[in-house]
């Protein structure tokens, strides 16, 4: 039985609809229902009110829909079952003793939803109420009509809204009826997931394989009309709205070229927002391909199943004046309140900012400087190249495992850099240069800080090539390491081996040093500082959140920024 986060499986529906009252003001619980109403019910006077609801386990539907502009209140099931028909009725008399001039119940189309709302309803009528219901079926999935209907999905909330926005401006019972039972008919929905979804307390609702995925399911784990093998997000998006709009689809969608529509990409309740976001441009470049104009895109969750891993897509046909209501105010919470205009994958760009003086293209130089440093950096690319196996083995213990990765991406960045164009004339913008680069191609905190070590190193190298400004190069480049990465010596990282090296190298400032013989003792020190990392309790990067008790091995970015001054001794020995 999969984990859920509940106080208790037998309160989780309650416990969910309290915990969003508690936190909204606008909201309140009618006593003794698990009925969610307006806090401000005498704003219904006059008006007509608009009702839904469900089995809970959909958040945030429907009680996230309550607010002025759309529903007045919701009446919430158990987790995938229909409310009971006493507090559909008692939210029906709250609204009405509260003056509405008439209530809508919208219902999603399932057989106990139907039951219960139209029994309420009766009885209501019966009380003298004047109360009407319209059914929601937009699921485009079956190929063929079914007796039951179209299901009721995601496209319920873009009904919510349009009635809910025709209620506030004074609509009569009538007129809304007439438009949102139009609307129903204009509208399609179809869903796609890579996992089944749990009731808490019970076995996933079906099975899928790692390689499958389910086309056409329901919003409480109902089987789909096709099981698939997994496919990147473009494909299963043309497919979905192939699907849709496939006229041999007895359910299907009617989508013409010219049309204009609303899209709404529907998280099922497990999907990553990195996800989601992809198959939302993919969609839009999809539909646009198709010569449709998305006039609205909404992207979120607005009517899940549990942790269901899925999307749903919604196509609403629309107008300026549907377009209107859908674009009107609403103070419900899980109304996406943002800027309203259409969706495009062809928005202009903003034109990348000119480079400064500092950073404008160097004229190359070629001579005894210049080849030495080509030496030097491919010295320092094969040794980064040949250690990238241990760097990562080092690295499983207290990271990712891709500290290997990470410095031999730097390398081989570097070696097809160096073979595109002649390296800069001088330390400093040869120094700038590549940190540029390294910031762009190296990745992970390493490439941040490698970056920030020879941006601020080439500083004190600009005008300057004489040993003492190379001592002063390596400091500043440690200073803003530690200023940014809020690590230091003995904190278990790479500035342990470097600041090991720096000390060395302070020996460039006295009258006379020999630049091999100090780096030689530098390197020395680097190594020696490298390998007492074994010994330390980390105090930064992600290895500060595991037990000392199991980091036996040296620290892997202390053992590279070793190695990377060998290799630099090496090549100027060379």
């Amino acid at each position: 039985v999969p984990k859920k986060l509940v106080c208790s499986v037998a309160s989780c529906a309650e416990d969910a609809l309290a915990g969003l009252v508690a936190c909204n003001p606008g909201l309140r619980l009618l006593r003794g229902h698990r009925v969610a109403l307006r806090s401000d019910l005498d704003a219904l006077r006059g008006r007509v009110a608009l009702l839904s609801g469900g089995g809970s386990g959909h958040e945030p539907a429907h009680a996230g829909y309550i607010g002025k502009g759309m529903l007045s209140g919701v009446v919430a099931g158990a987790i995938f079952t229909s409310p009971a028909v006493g507090s559909i009725l008692a939210a029906i008399r709250a609204v009405t003793e509260a003056g509405a001039v008439g209530t809508l119940l919208i219902v999603k189309n399932y057989t106990g939803d139907r039951l219960n709302f139209g029994l309420a309803l009766e009885r209501a009528r019966a009380e003298g109420a004047d109360v009407r219901m319209v059914v929601v079926g937009d699921d485009c999935a079956f190929t063929s009509q079914k007796k039951a209907g179209r299901r009721g999905l995601c496209g319920t909330v873009l009904v919510h809204k349009v009635a809910g926005a025709m209620a506030e401006a004074g609509a009569s019972l009538d007129e809304i009826v007439t438009r949102v039972s139009a609307l129903t008919k204009a509208m399609g929905t179809l869903g796609l997931s890579l996992s089944p979804c749990s009731v808490p307390g019970s076995k996933p609702t079906f099975q899928l394989a790692n390689d499958e995925m389910e086309l056409g399911l329901g919003i409480h784990g109902e089987a789909g009309v096709r099981r698939m093998k997994v496919m990147p997000a473009d494909e299963a998006v043309e497919t979905m709205l192939a699907h849709m709009t496939d006229p041999s689809n007895a359910s299907h969608l009617p989508l013409s070229p010219g049309a204009s529509v609303v899209l709404v990409v529907n998280n099922l309740g497990g999907l990553s927002c990195l996800e989601l976001s992809i198959v939302a441009g993919v969609a839009v470049r999809s539909l646009e391909r198709r010569g449709v104009c998305v006039a609205r895109a909404l992207v979120g969750s607005f009517m899940t199943a549990l942790e269901m891993a899925g999307i749903s897509l919604t196509l609403l046909l629309v107008d300026e004046e549907l377009l209107r209501l859908i674009d009107a105010e609403t103070t419900a919470v899980a109304w996406p309140n943002v800027v309203t205009g259409p969706a495009t994958s062809k928005r202009p760009e903003v034109p990348a900012p000119k480079e400064g003086m500092e950073t404008a293209k160097q004229v190359p130089a070629t001579g005894p400087g210049t080849e030495r440093a080509q030496k030097v950096l491919a010295r320092v690319c094969s040794t980064l190249l040949g250690l990238q196996d241990k760097l990562n083995e080092l690295d499983r213990a207290a990271g990712d495992g891709d500290c290997g990765h990470t410095h031999a991406r730097a390398a081989r960045a570097i070696q097809e850099w160096m073979r595109a164009q002649p390296l800069p004339p001088s330390p400093a913008h040869l120094f700038s240069a590549l940190a540029d680069l390294l910031l762009d191609k190296m990745g992970g905190s390493s490439g941040v800080l490698y970056g920030l070590f020879l941006t601020a190193a080439a500083h004190p190298l600009h005008n300057r090539s004489d040993l003492p400004a190379w001592a002063d190069a390596v400091d500043a480049g440690i200073e803003a390491m530690q200023r940014y990465g809020g690590a230091a010596p003995g904190d278990r990282t790479m500035l342990d081996a470097l600041c090991a090296a720096a000390q060395a190298l302070r020996a460039l400032r006295s009258p006379g040093a020999d630049l091999l013989t100090v780096l030689g003792s530098a390197v020395e020190s680097a190594e020696a500082a490298a390998e007492s990392t074994r010994h330390m309790e980390a105090g930064a990067g992600r290895a500060s959140y595991i037990s000392s008790a199991q980091l036996l091995q040296p620290d892997p970015g202390a053992v590279a920024a070793a190695a990377v001054l060998r290799a630099v001794l090496e090549g100027l020995q060379g």
